[in-house]
């Protein structure tokens, strides 16, 4: 039994014996469950199912240490992330997950010193969690003074409790205000070595499960004479192809004509060139994959965005939505003419 788990059965004995001592004449409760069993949580609504209490992430640790990254890497996974949630406010925020009707299953809270004198109030809060036998996990981002201190130096802004002294009077003074926090902790990740991508790794393996991280790809028709998609990852040029702006009977439609992807695909090369590049978004893909980058826009152009762009686009769309990739077609530029 790990650690997390040893303090959970501590915590719903606890609730238990409370309520016996209680003598109180209430309906029996369901037992707490971290797979999302419906329980009670004290929200009474006329009418109303039992609710289900989200599983609860608080993120905090030393300013620096990645705690931005860490919570972008729950979002990234499913989980409804809030920034800066005065603590005070995290049982409030977990009643509102619970009358969601299952829609908010799992919730991540950032809490920091940013906070200031609403930081006073996270033990308080914590205690009021445990009392309504709320599965939550505090993550701890730690990091050494010499890496926070390039940190911040990097980017050229002072610690945020630093004042009028140097950013090692902030970071000794964080340290000290997170202490007991950092004591509580179910996971502390020591952030000193590891890169953005290391971190989200990390992130991964505790909370992604056996499940693989999401790919969600954007693909985009374009027309080059209306400039290229700023966002893009990667960026395909069809127009290596014959033009069917130039067969009067095809002008008049667009790529997602059939005749029209018909006319594209049976020029020469045009098979060949997007069964080779979709196997190249495979190798692609799961690099993305390994290196924790969850979105791609894929942007493929050809004049005026409206006939072998927009016919590629569907195919490389299909393509990637037969590997599981999540994929979105934008035709950004079609009806401009």
């Amino acid at each position: 039994m790990t650690e997390h788990e040893e303090r959970q059965e501590e915590r719903s004995a606890q609730g238990q014996e409370a309520h016996k001592e209680s003598g109180e004449d209430q309906a029996p409760q369901q037992a707490v469950q971290e797979n999302g069993a419906q329980v009670s949580t004290g929200i009474e609504t006329a009418g109303a199912p039992d609710a289900v209490i989200p599983e609860l992430v608080i993120i905090s640790g030393m300013s620096g240490a990645g705690r931005s990254t860490a919570a972008k890497c729950l979002e990234d996974l499913g989980w409804f992330v809030v920034d800066n949630l005065p603590p005070a406010l995290i049982p409030t925020m977990v009643e509102l997950g619970a009358r969601s009707q299952g829609n908010v299953a799992r919730i991540a809270v950032v809490v920091d010193v940013r906070g200031r004198r609403f930081f006073d109030n996270l033990r308080e809060s914590l205690a009021d969690l445990e009392s309504k036998n709320v599965t939550r996990r505090i993550v701890f981002l730690e990091s050494s003074d010499e890496a926070l201190v390039r940190r911040f130096e990097s980017v050229r802004r002072p610690h945020p409790l630093q004042g009028d002294g140097r950013i090692v009077d902030g970071i000794d003074a964080e340290r000290e205000l997170l202490r007991e926090l950092r004591g509580d902790a179910d996971l502390v990740i020591d952030t000193s070595s590891l890169n953005v991508h290391e971190l989200r790794a990390k992130m991964d393996a505790q909370f992604a499960g056996d499940e693989e991280p999401e790919l969600r790809a954007t693909v985009m028709s374009f027309g080059f004479k209306y400039g290229l998609p700023v966002d893009a990852d990667l960026v395909v040029d069809m127009r290596f192809l014959p033009n069917p702006h130039w067969v009067p009977e095809l002008r008049p439609f667009t790529g997602l004509n059939e005749e029209v992807a018909a006319y594209v695909f049976n020029q020469p090369g045009a098979k060949e060139f997007l069964d080779r590049y979709a196997e190249l978004l495979r190798l692609i893909a799961a690099g993305y994959r390994r290196e924790g980058k969850r979105y791609v826009t894929i942007a493929v152009g050809c004049t005026g965005g409206k006939h072998r762009s927009v016919a590629t686009s569907e195919k490389l769309a299909a393509r990637l939505a037969a590997e599981g990739v999540e994929t979105v077609v934008v035709h950004r530029d079609m009806g401009r003419e």
